[in-house]
């Protein structure tokens, strides 16, 4: 697949402990974007942050396991993303957790 020009990157931001039919939701969200056949994926796991529930999450060097803020970023095509949106958004409503979805125009210079 080739992909150039003006896309969109879509933005997944969650909890990591989120999920879904007792999997992680990152993981769900990611094992769909794949069977969609989206041009790619990515899972960042951040340090420290907060979201609509204004709970701050942080690691913390004694704690092993954490519920640290995870972003998912997804770059295609409009019309891919927009499909993709929608399946992500059934996964997420019945997943219960917190998210927040942002979407914006980028110039895709290379995929191959």
């Amino acid at each position: 697949m080739k992909i150039e020009g003006i896309g969109k990157l879509l933005r997944i931001f969650i909890g990591e402990s989120d999920r879904l039919d007792g999997k992680l939701l990152y993981e769900a969200i990611i094992r769909k974007a794949h069977e969609m056949n989206m041009a790619g994926a990515t899972v960042l796991r951040g340090i420290e942050g907060f979201g609509a529930a204004s709970r701050i999450h942080k690691a913390h060097i004694l704690r092993l396991s954490e519920d640290l803020p995870v972003v998912i970023e997804i770059a295609d095509t409009e019309e891919r993303i927009r499909k993709a949106i929608d399946a992500f958004e059934a996964m997420i409503g019945e997943s219960g957790a917190g998210v927040l979805m942002t979407l914006e125009q980028v110039e895709i210079i290379r995929y191959r």
